[in-house]
């Protein structure tokens, strides 16, 4: 039996999705896109999951889409990747809208869809051996995978252009600096780092972290009012929740709270 694709390991509320090609620098075919699907549906559907983190096997995060499958299509390339597109599209449609945080633990080089995936995650941390590139247009591609609503978001219209025209790659350093990644850390602590920051968010109040995900990612959508009419409606469901009423609670009685999710 093959290995999967993509792996999946779960403790402490906490599910780690490992991208799981390294012979091919996990780039993204067809069966990885439609498993990276399955595996993020699967973590938005289980109420046991309160955060992910998704990293790469071997010494890359993710080279991108599979250009040699993408060659091996042929004539029915265009077909091919109507259909990768929609598998993985499908996979940080439901990261980014699930109510769990989404950490990307860069452990090597994020290149196009790589780089995608590390941009859409609602926090990224990065070993000292990263590096980004956009890689698209080099390749005679335009990018895919959210790249071109989130890192104009991320980094700014400017650099957003700069890194898609000309392919500029950024090492973890630079990409601290550019805001791209929240922190870059040891390439031997990077896991036990990210995992622990997930931790650390899955003993939160998952409802409002992901009311806080879906204010932030919609806020250049709307105009003033219009945000701060979500932001009251959104308040006011969280108050309404068990974890809403415990903080409180906990606040008053000047205690840790203890939420669970709900």
């Amino acid at each position: 039996m093959s290995e999967p694709n993509v792996t999946r390991e779960q403790r402490d509320g906490v599910a780690i999705l490992t991208l799981n090609r390294p012979s091919a620098a996990n780039s993204i075919d067809l069966p990885l896109a439609r498993e990276l699907m399955l595996a993020a549906i699967a973590c938005d559907d289980d109420p046991e999951v309160r955060a992910v983190v998704l990293t790469g096997a071997g010494k890359m995060f993710c080279a991108g889409g599979d250009l040699r499958s993408f060659s091996g299509a042929g004539a029915a390339v265009a077909s091919h990747l109507k259909e990768l597109t929609s598998y993985l599209h499908a996979a940080i449609s439901r990261l980014v809208r699930m109510d769990a945080p989404v950490i990307a633990a860069v452990n090597g080089m994020a290149a196009g869809a790589g780089f995608s995936l590390a941009a859409a995650a609602d926090l990224v941390i990065a070993a000292d051996t990263a590096g980004f590139v956009m890689a698209y247009t080099q390749a005679g591609l335009v990018p895919d995978g959210s790249s071109t609503f989130f890192l104009p978001r991320r980094i700014g219209d400017r650099r957003a252009r700069e890194l898609m025209l000309t392919n500029r790659r950024l090492s973890a350093a630079e990409a601290l600096e550019w805001g791209l990644v929240n922190r870059v850390v040891p390439a031997e602590r990077l896991l036990p780092e990210a995992t622990a920051l997930a931790t650390t968010l899955a003993a939160g109040p998952t409802r409002a972290l992901g009311a806080v995900k879906a204010l932030l990612n919609e806020s250049f959508e709307h105009g003033l009012e219009a945000q701060m009419e979500l932001e009251a409606r959104a308040i006011a469901a969280a108050a309404g929740t068990s974890d809403g009423r415990e903080g409180v609670r906990a606040f008053l009685e000047k205690r840790k709270p203890e939420f669970t999710g709900r």
